[in-house]
């Protein structure tokens, strides 16, 4: 399982380590990720993802996961997110056309 966040594409970036001596070493800088569940509004149920602590304060901000996946871009998500908002897409969709 690759160390990326499957909402806002966040994964693992490389730097140095300095010492006061100037030596460099290299070292990786892992996202924080967290198992997360949310709960879908459209779907009616609650989705597994794993996300970084900045996705989840973002979709926070942003009203929710639906909201969140409809105004995001196809190429920034993961395949499994892209799965997930044309589900969202859809059941929206479908309320509407019942209503």
């Amino acid at each position: 399982m690759a160390r990326r966040c499957e909402v806002t594409g966040k994964g693992t970036q490389f730097g140095n380590n300095v010492s006061h001596a100037n030596n460099k070493n290299r070292r990786r800088f892992q996202p924080n990720l967290q198992e997360t569940s949310l709960l879908s509004d459209a779907l009616g149920r609650s989705v597994r993802l794993r996300l970084s602590t900045n996705a989840i304060r973002s979709i926070e901000h942003r009203g929710g996961l639906d909201t969140f996946l409809l105004s995001s871009k196809d190429d920034v998500l993961s395949l499994d997110a892209r799965r997930l908002k044309r589900q969202i897409a859809k059941a929206i969709e479908a309320a509407q056309a019942a209503a």
